[in-house]
C-alpha cells in the first residue's frame, strides 16, 4: 500500500487518485494513517463481501476440520465472564 503525507496527498491530489485505481493509498497526518483512498471497483467489492453469507457448503474439508481444531488464545481466558450466564 502506497503511504503519503496529508500535505502531499493535497499537493499531488490527481497522481494519487490515479494510484488508487491500482492499489490503497494511505494518507497519513501528524505520521499516522487517518484514512486509505482507493478505486470505486474497490470499494464496491468489499461491500459486496461484507454482505456475503458463508453456508457450511461453502467450506472444504479442511477448513471445516481447522475450525473444528481451533483454540482460543490463552488471552482470551479474560472474557470467559462474559459467556456466563
Amino acid at each position: 500500500m502506497l503511504t503519503v503525507s496529508s500535505a502531499e496527498f493535497q499537493r499531488n491530489f490527481g497522481r494519487y487518485q490515479d494510484a488508487a485505481l491500482t492499489e490503497p493509498v494511505a494518507v497519513t497526518r501528524n505520521g499516522r494513517e487517518r484514512l486509505v483512498v482507493l478505486s470505486a471497483e474497490e470499494y464496491r467489492r468489499l461491500k459486496r463481501r461484507d454482505r456475503e453469507v458463508l453456508g457450511l457448503e461453502d467450506f472444504t474439508e479442511a477448513d471445516l476440520e481447522a475450525i473444528r481444531a481451533a483454540e482460543p488464545p490463552p488471552e482470551a481466558a479474560a472474557f470467559d465472564d462474559e459467556t456466563r450466564a
